[in-house]
């Protein structure tokens, strides 16, 4: 007789002890996870992931004795788990979260806060936990290299990139891979208010791209990169012979706002063949749709492959609708982007 498949095991990282008793108690509901601990501060957790192993940590960043970042370090150095890092929702929890995903966090999620409440926040939290659990992490030392990728002239392709899971990261790989000439880039990442406009502030300075937050009626062009702002739709438009954006409301879409399906959509109906899609890292199939509508517009299309992603569902629900022209590891994503480019 077989035995059952051995449940995930999370500890749960929190100065705050009504925090750790709603996420034990919210984690515990759900079969397939087990909650192994929780720790008021780093120097308990220390002990608690020595004694206990757990697959996946939730991590509070800001806390006495030790902040979160530098526990987060020790553990990507020391013993690296999956670890999905909890912050307020104001700007220095978003400033915090970007340094925690440099430092090797997997995911951010933001806590409770004005329409975002305890219960959204579980079950996110859940999906999250055992989407992440057996993924593969490792800890970032240095921020990416650039490479030699040159564009010989200037192009009217336009670019959506759109992630969830382990998307920063990836996204600041390719980025910074990229020429000053790059085409016009689309960003939509998974990613609560506050948190977006730090990401666009790390991308700008980590590429030699103009990297910012998007704001309504911003162009779209060559060496600028416009990321979706968190809980904001992100749409391509056109005006004339020029790209511009439409950053919008409205329903969550495959339960995001913004949604990556939102923005793929729009480039497939405004660009056409001028579009170049990117999938990468994610959980659920947000985008998988949308990468299709674009490759029937005659726009170029890549995946992220399993072996690259920190969490293969968006990519893997593309390929399998048969939405990829490419699938690619993200390191050569890149290279592909400025090929199509190129040959426009």
């Amino acid at each position: 007789m077989s035995s059952e498949p051995r449940r995930i095991r999370v500890l749960i990282v929190d100065d705050s002890a009504v925090v750790r008793n709603v996420f034990t108690a919210e984690l515990s509901r759900d079969p397939a996870i087990e909650v192994v601990g929780a720790a008021p501060d780093p120097f308990i957790a220390r002990n608690l992931i020595l004694e206990r192993e757990p697959d996946v940590i939730t991590l509070d960043v800001e806390m006495p004795r030790m902040d979160g970042i530098t526990f987060l370090r020790k553990i990507m150095r020391y013993r690296p788990t999956p670890t999905i890092v909890v912050s307020s929702l104001t700007p220095a929890g978003g400033r915090l979260a970007m340094e925690a995903l440099a430092a090797g966090a997997v995911d951010v999620m933001c806590k409770p806060g004005g329409a975002y409440t305890v219960g959204d926040m579980t079950t996110e939290l859940v999906e999250k936990v055992k989407a992440v659990a057996f993924s593969a992490v490792q800890h970032r030392e240095h921020p990416p290299a650039t490479s030699s990728l040159a564009l010989t002239r200037t192009t009217h392709s336009v670019v959506a990139v759109g992630a969830s899971t382990g998307g920063t990261i990836a996204i600041e790989r390719i980025l910074a891979a990229l020429p000053p000439n790059a085409p016009g880039i689309l960003v939509t990442q998974h990613m609560p208010e506050n948190f977006t406009r730090h990401f666009a502030t790390r991308l700008a300075q980590q590429t030699r791209l103009d990297a910012r937050e998007a704001a309504d009626g911003d162009s779209v062009t060559p060496g600028v990169v416009l990321v979706a702002p968190g809980n904001r739709h992100l749409l391509l438009r056109r005006s004339g012979a020029r790209y511009l954006v439409e950053v919008k409301d409205g329903p969550r879409v495959n339960r995001h706002r913004p949604s990556v399906d939102v923005t793929f959509r729009s480039v497939a109906r405004v660009a056409g063949p001028n579009g170049i899609g990117v999938l990468l890292t994610g959980m659920g199939s947000d985008g998988a749709q949308g990468l299709l509508a674009m490759k029937q517009a005659g726009a170029h299309t890549v995946a992220q492959d399993e072996a690259s992603c920190v969490v293969f569902g968006m990519p893997k629900v593309a390929i399998d609708l048969g939405a990829a022209a490419s699938v690619l590891p993200l390191g050569e994503i890149a290279a592909e982007i400025v090929r199509k480019a190129d040959e426009e």
